[in-house]
């Protein structure tokens, strides 16, 4: 069997590894566009908990973190002249470049031909039995194909652009800095002995403000922006102690989560994909890499169960390896709505809930607690210290309406919708407003994009007279993170205290929920 792979990065190059030591009957060449020692972008970075697979299947990876990467336990949260560690986070980062050269090497012992400075579209792969497209998430040939995959893409508001420096963080921090033209934020994690990278988020208003949209990014990989670089310098410096950043083709650009429905086609040639060449998730939970290695270890042990039958070993391939590149996109997206919103939460919180916010945007109060007992205990004390009681039993007061703790028994009407929130008095919940005391009900929408609609509701009831204004809005249906984002937008924007109904009764949520700021108070049902 003769297999071409195109795209000589981790995915690709692994892929090639395991498949020759699989079979070494098959003959395996790679083809990569760019030069052995080229790469764009810095370092890659791993969590503890996600590499036992990679471990097993080749050392590679291990080797290459224990000899050239580094290693942490805690994240690092900077705002407003405060420093925040959170521990039980056990992560590690390489250079890029350094595991590309070793996998490099690697896939030549391994007997895999690897031929660079050659691009390879399907037109010059005839004489292959098998394609495996693992050219990222610019794929050519992902391109020609589109159409009978599926694919989805979604492009995020926020803007980022990627920097190295020779500043050296102790493990993976987040830097957050408002300036002059608004909110900017650093994932910065030390990739070797003398870097580390520097990944920088801002929203688009204040991508604008700044300047720093007059780059143009159509043209070809290399060139990087240096004003956003100077710009960024000066802003960040003494957060990297006056140290300089570090380009490599570092342009500003908007991240694009790409789901694909179907990762192979069988016409008119048999094709495979692995990587971000047809599946991404944002950076902020770190799997690029880890999900294309993960794949090439699927592929390479389906085609290996299957000798004979390339057909149904493709297939297996797709069943095996898509549920948890599904599930780490779908954590992936609460992860990448709170970057679309990082500066209200800059503006919004004290440092201690901002980072309790921040660390609970994919994972329960408890959850993390059993990572991190020392940074729960301390969000819990500094809201002891605030309210006087633990989150779920401080009492809310708005207006002529209390209740005595955070959560809220919800009665609701014969159609299933909420009719009344039950405090000290029982509470009329209505779409529109009514005669005394009264809460507005908003149901969130099925999708982020129906978001704006809900907004001007909320300006709506921000601008009515005080004597007519809700005591509180009670957000229901949607789901759960259009629920959050609708109640943070009442309560963060249109200074609207916010009631989250929950259609089931789980009190770590409901917690963690209070305790973080997303919404004041917690409804379950009666």
């Amino acid at each position: 069997m003769r297999i071409a792979v195109v795209g000589g990065g981790p995915g690709g190059l692994f892929f090639a590894t395991l498949i020759r030591r699989a079979d070494p009957s098959v003959h395996v060449t790679v083809f990569e566009r760019n030069r052995a020692d080229d790469t764009f972008g810095f370092g890659v970075v791993f969590s503890d908990r996600t590499l036992a697979a990679i471990h097993e299947a080749d050392p590679v990876l291990r080797e290459a973190l224990d000899e050239h990467g580094r290693h942490w336990d805690e994240i690092e949260v900077r705002l407003k002249g405060e420093r925040i560690r959170c521990g039980g986070n056990g992560m590690a980062a390489v250079a890029r470049r350094t595991l590309l050269l070793l996998m490099q090497e690697r896939a030549r012992q391994a007997g895999a031909e690897l031929r660079f400075s050659t691009e390879a579209g399907l037109g010059d792969l005839s004489g292959y039995d098998l394609v495996v497209a693992a050219d990222g998430t610019g794929s050519r040939i992902r391109e020609q194909l589109a159409a009978d995959l599926g694919v989805q893409v979604e492009a995020a508001t926020a803007k980022f652009i990627w920097f190295g420096t020779d500043y050296m963080f102790d493990g993976l921090t987040f830097v957050h800095e408002r300036g002059p033209d608004g909110v900017f934020a650093v994932h910065g994690y030390p990739i070797s002995d003398t870097m580390s990278t520097f990944i920088v988020e801002t929203d688009e208003g204040a991508w604008r403000r700044a300047g720093l949209d007059e780059f143009d990014v159509t043209q070809p990989p290399g060139a990087s922006d240096m004003k956003s670089k100077v710009y960024l310098e000066k802003l960040f410096a003494e957060q990297i102690d006056g140290r300089q950043l570090l380009t490599n083709n570092s342009r500003w650009g908007n991240f694009r989560t790409r789901r694909t429905a179907r990762w192979h086609t069988m016409a008119p040639r048999p094709v495979v994909f692995l990587g971000d060449a047809v599946h991404t998730a944002h950076f902020s939970v770190g799997s690029g890499t880890k999900m294309a290695m993960e794949d090439a270890i699927a592929l390479a042990q389906a085609l290996a169960a299957r000798p004979g039958d390339l057909e149904a070993a493709l297939a297996a391939y797709e069943e095996a390896a898509q549920p948890s590149v599904r599930k780490i996109q779908d954590s992936a997206r609460p992860s990448l709505a709170w970057w679309e919103h990082f500066g209200r939460y800059h503006d919004f919180f004290d440092p201690w809930q901002f980072a309790h916010h921040f660390l609970t945007r994919s994972i329960t109060d408890a959850r993390l607690g059993r990572r991190a007992p020392d940074f729960i205990a301390s969000s819990h004390r500094a809201w002891r210290d605030r309210y006087g009681a633990e989150p779920l039993d401080t009492p809310f007061t708005h207006g002529a309406w209390r209740t005595s703790g955070r959560l809220v028994r919800i009665v609701h009407d014969a159609a299933g919708l909420p009719a009344a929130a039950e405090g000290d008095e029982r509470l009329p919940l209505s779409p529109q407003p009514v005669p005394g005391p009264w809460g507005a009900t908003l149901t969130a929408p099925d999708t982020e994009a129906e978001l704006p609609a809900l907004s001007s509701r909320l300006a709506r009831l921000a601008a009515l007279p005080e004597a007519g204004r809700p005591v509180l809005v009670a957000v229901h249906g949607g789901t759960p993170l259009t629920r959050t984002l609708a109640c943070e937008q009442a309560r963060m924007h249109d200074r609207l205290p916010a009631l989250l109904i929950e259609p089931e009764a789980d009190r770590d949520r409901a917690l963690t929920t209070v305790l973080s700021g997303r919404a004041d108070l917690v409804g379950v049902s009666s």
